[in-house]
Formats: C-alpha cells, sequence, structure tokens
C-alpha cells in the first residue's frame, strides 16, 4: 500500500537526514516509526489497565508463590 505524506521542505530534509544519518530508507524509517508508536500507545493503554485493576485489588504475589501457582517447582 502506498501512502502519501504532505510535509514541509524543512520537514522533508529533516526526515531525509534523519534517515540517512540512521542507514534507512525515508520509508523504512516512517514505518518503522508509526509502528514503534502504535506500540508504545498500546503499551501504555495495557498499564494503565492493569494499574486500575490493581487499584482496584491491590493482591500481590512473590516469585515462590507463582512459581507455585503455575506448578513450576
Amino acid at each position: 500500500m502506498a501512502i502519501s505524506l504532505r510535509l514541509t521542505e524543512e520537514e522533508s530534509i529533516l526526515i531525509k537526514k534523519y534517515a540517512d544519518f540512521k542507514k534507512m530508507s525515508v520509508s523504512e524509517l516512517i514505518r518503522q516509526t508509526i509502528l514503534e508508536r502504535i506500540e508504545d500507545e498500546y503499551d501504555l493503554d495495557a498499564y494503565e489497565k492493569a494499574m486500575e485493576e490493581y487499584r482496584q485489588n491491590p493482591k500481590t504475589y512473590s516469585h515462590e508463590e507463582v512459581k507455585k501457582m503455575l506448578e513450576l517447582d
């Protein structure tokens, strides 16, 4: 799939120079950056949900307790 992106001349130059610095194509730089951003936001959302669950039930387990629960001993 091809995606078009409108940039100012300054933005275009900056992105090209950064891609060169990272030894990547502009396409790969943009693809990688966007996918990392999506992953970061997904991780943050998962963290926030986990923290909300913890706030509602602040029970914690030691490594030993988890090993026993998972029958890893």
